[in-house]
């Protein structure tokens, strides 16, 4: 029997192209009933760049800085998606912006979050091990014991209405 799938973790690079992966999650989450939860992962501040930046109070400041540019640009990317999916806040439960290891970050976020089902676009780049997966997916798919759907993006930007 296959369970009932009540919370969508969508992943997200910000990119352009990734719009296109966001409609498989947004009709998954219609078709099943499903809550989603929009997560993006801030890559943490190397700890040599701390030498280039003089108080730790101001490294601290520009991260927290960067996590509200990042949640208002997602937040602008669902009102865009409106007109073709319909009010964005009946679908998207909660918006993530963690500050980690992005594999790490979608992990954990699927497990704290009680997510069924992980949705992610991959760029197809790299050679060898990452020839039809990125680095990211890859590693959230070898790792984890959930479903994950994995949309290959378009080589070149997707046109969408928004």
């Amino acid at each position: 029997m296959i369970p009932k799938i009540k919370r969508i973790l969508y992943a997200t690079d910000l990119s352009e192209n990734s719009s296109y992966a966001f409609i498989y999650a947004v009709d998954m989450a219609k078709k099943h009933g499903a809550k989603i939860i929009i997560l993006h992962a801030i890559e943490p501040i190397p700890p040599y760049a701390e030498a280039y930046i003089p108080l730790k109070e101001t490294m601290q400041q520009k991260q927290e800085a960067l996590i509200a540019t990042v949640k208002g640009r997602l937040e602008e990317f669902c009102k865009k998606a409106e007109p073709q999916i319909g009010t964005c806040v009946d679908l998207v439960e909660k918006i993530l912006v963690p500050v980690g290891h992005p594999p790490e970050e979608i992990l954990n976020a699927a497990n704290d979050e009680n997510c069924d089902l992980i949705v992610m676009g991959t760029h197809g780049k790299g050679f060898l091990a990452h020839t039809f997966l990125g680095s990211v997916s890859d590693a959230v798919l070898r790792r984890t014991r959930k479903p994950v759907f994995i949309i290959p993006l378009p080589s070149e930007k997707v046109t969408m209405d928004w």
